[in-house]
């Protein structure tokens, strides 16, 4: 009896230990899923270090004015209404489905892929995950499958996916690109704020599980530096991420949180500690100046100083040679990047969209004064010429009649297979 009794004890401990090993087994496997952080390094699932190369995907997902060819009109709530007024809003509505469906497609990420890139940034709009009205859709917003096919088309192509909050409740910069209404109330509102980490927390819960994803960056170029009270606005950008990050982590342990710095962000004092979150890399960005080192001596001493990843969420808008030593002074300084954008209308990103007949008398009613209805009345051109000319820019965006910008491309230390 005593023997038996030994010979189950003997196969309870064992099966006990096996369990145990299995349990941490499958957890090693899960953190083995995700790209994760080793000091100033991204280490893939594999174990190889990550250099990011790769793109933006601006406009798609946050309609910029310049990427139309508008300047005044340079907002996605500017431009819908100017649609609006152009062409009324059951064709503006039909226009923005249009455009989402066929500006970015698989045949898109496939592309990128086949450069050599191995990351892509998505920036959106927080109103993508409300009901809020937007890109046509009033309610039922369609954030997630649009997320999903993107999760989808680079599962299937190898690459990385960021998702970058372009556009914050409340407006997290005060300018045009973040959709605001000219003040970074997102820093002082209570309500923006908690809507802001409602909303990535359902991201985060939405996607814990998937690898593809790289990480969440919570917001874009927080803060623009015209407010008197800049610094006072600084002060709350490091207590706004650590209380995001926080409502990210209760639902989702595995994926990297980025934070960017303010004033473009350039600016990285406000940060003073990093030790909330064991997954946090930073995020900067540079349009113009000297390409040199002494370019991003600051970003480069930040980084070394809290010994976390650095890298170069945007880059870009310059000549090719500019482009191509940068992106040398960024290899050579293991700061990984995403230029922008991957496609606009003309030239100076990855895939050129040509302008369709007619688009200039589009612009010019985008750049006419509209204050009053009157206004608006003169402005506007024969609405049947716009329907025509809006529908010409959906069919040119589509990949297939893009124009790739090879010497653009290659300066960002890519390739256009052949």
């Amino acid at each position: 009896m005593i023997i038996i009794k030994k010979i189950v004890l003997f196969i309870w401990v064992a099966a006990l230990f096996t369990a145990c090993a299995d349990r941490s087994s499958g957890q090693r496997d899960e953190v083995a899923k995700f790209v994760t952080i080793s000091g100033q390094d991204l280490i893939t699932p594999s174990g190889e270090k990550l250099f990011i190369r790769g793109t933006n995907l601006g406009n798609w997902l946050n309609p910029e004015g310049y990427m139309f060819g508008f300047g005044k009109t340079n907002s996605a709530r500017f431009i819908n209404e100017m649609f609006c007024q152009l062409v009324g809003p059951d064709e503006t509505a039909e226009f923005w489905k249009a455009f989402k469906e066929n500006y970015i497609t698989r045949q898109d990420i496939e592309f990128i892929a086949s450069t050599g890139a191995n990351t892509i940034r998505l920036p959106f709009h927080y109103k993508l995950f409300t009901d809020e009205d937007y890109m046509g859709l009033t309610n039922n917003q369609d954030g997630f499958q649009r997320v999903d096919s993107v999760v989808t088309w680079c599962r299937d192509n190898g690459l990385y996916l960021i998702l970058d909050m372009h556009d914050a409740p409340g407006g997290q910069t005060g300018d045009n690109i973040d959709d605001s209404y000219g003040y970074p109330w997102l820093l002082e509102s209570e309500a923006s704020q908690q809507l802001f980490c409602d909303i990535w927390q359902k991201i985060a819960d939405y996607y814990k599980n998937e690898p593809v994803i790289l990480g969440y960056e919570l917001t874009n170029e927080p803060i623009a530096p015209y407010f008197a009270n800049v610094e006072e606005l600084n002060a709350q950008l490091e207590p706004l991420y650590r209380r995001a990050t926080q409502a990210i982590r209760q639902v989702d342990q595995n994926h990297i949180v980025l934070i960017g710095g303010a004033q473009w962000n350039s600016n990285f004092r406000p940060f003073k500690d990093g030790s909330y979150d064991d997954k946090l890399m930073y995020t900067c960005h540079r349009y113009g100046g000297e390409a040199t080192r002494e370019a991003i001596t600051g970003f480069i001493h930040f980084r070394d100083s809290v010994n976390l990843p650095m890298y170069m969420g945007e880059i870009g808008h310059n000549s090719d040679e500019w482009q191509a030593a940068f992106s040398q002074v960024m290899q050579e300084n293991n700061i990984g990047y995403t230029f922008w954008p991957y496609k606009k209308l003309d030239g100076s990103c990855m895939r050129g969209i040509q302008r369709p007949a007619n688009w200039d008398l589009i612009v010019k009613f985008a750049e006419s004064p509209r204050t009053t209805y009157q206004e608006i009345r003169e402005a506007r051109p024969d609405q049947e010429m716009a329907r025509q000319a809006m529908k010409d820019f959906i069919e040119n965006s589509k990949c297939c009649n893009n124009v790739p910008q090879e010497g653009y491309i290659h300066s960002m230390g890519l390739n256009v297979q052949r």
